[in-house]
């Protein structure tokens, strides 16, 4: 299934990550699993906000981008089995490099 999100909207697979020390260095307790994801990556980006005049704000995320995003900003849904988060461009924190 294709996921096409609009406005300024971006659609992103949570990471699965285990307690313990991550690539960036970041420490995560056991229990990290259990709670609601705060990074993942970019699988779709809608095409921007629509502004008054009529054209729209490029969204400052691409397709691939590893992202932190704010823990409760974004909504979750189900596509075949694969769990994802749809949230605002505001909701994003950062992008991981």
């Amino acid at each position: 299934m294709n996921i096409n999100p609009l406005g300024d909207r971006v659609v992103i697979e949570p990471t699965k990550e285990k307690g313990g020390k991550l690539k960036s260095g970041l420490y995560l307790p056991e229990t990290a699993d259990k709670e609601r994801p705060e990074q993942g990556t970019v699988v779709a980006v809608g095409p921007g906000k629509l502004l008054e005049d009529g054209k729209r704000a490029p969204v400052s995320v691409k397709k691939g981008d590893i992202v932190l995003f704010s823990k409760y900003g974004p909504n979750e849904f189900k596509v075949d089995g694969t769990e994802y988060l749809i949230a605002r461009e505001e909701d994003i924190l950062a992008i991981l490099k």
